[in-house]
């Protein structure tokens, strides 16, 4: 093991930035596109220090809940197999298969084990309506997220809550 880790070498160190910024955009940008393939009126979207998050009303079915989980997962593999294991890599690794195998599957794990505990946990506990909402909210709030609402977002707090956004965003 020790002389697969003295034969990597870093040929460019911006190119390796640039790999980790695409890997990570391509990411949650998959997660967003699995999120929009659903068409459930939207509440709102959030944009903070984790990325992008869309609030719906209702809980998504099984599929769509391990959807969100593989397909990310899939891209994350594949951005980080061509550009670390291909002519185009910033980075010049072993190219032993077990190598390829633990990078790899190291890299996903690290970007995947998130979304395979948010799906355990949305399938054991499921939320929808007025829970789901709050819940997205909270922990929005929490990470210091600037939510966005639309108008159907607007309405839909206005009705179940009797309250606009900005005063239910304080109340939590």
């Amino acid at each position: 093991m020790l002389g697969t880790l003295a034969g990597v070498h870093v040929t460019n160190f911006l190119g390796l930035a640039v790999l980790l910024v695409v890997w990570i955009i391509l990411f949650k940008f998959t997660h967003l596109l699995v999120m929009l393939l659903r068409h459930e009126p939207l509440i709102g979207w959030a944009i903070g220090p984790l990325g992008i998050t869309i609030m719906s009303l209702h809980e998504p079915t099984a599929f769509y809940i391990w959807l969100d989980v593989v397909c990310p997962a899939v891209v994350s593999g594949t951005v980080l197999h061509l550009g670390l294991f291909t002519s185009l890599s910033p980075v010049r690794l072993p190219h032993h298969p077990l190598t390829e195998i633990i990078t790899i599957a190291t890299a996903v794990l690290l970007t995947s084990t998130g979304d395979v505990l948010n799906a355990l946990r949305d399938l054991r506990y499921p939320l929808w309506g007025e829970a789901r909402v709050l819940r997205s909210m909270q922990t929005l709030r929490a990470t210091w997220a600037k939510v966005h609402f639309t108008p159907f977002g607007y309405s839909y707090l206005n009705d179940h809550f009797g309250a606009n956004p900005t005063d239910l965003l304080q109340a939590l």
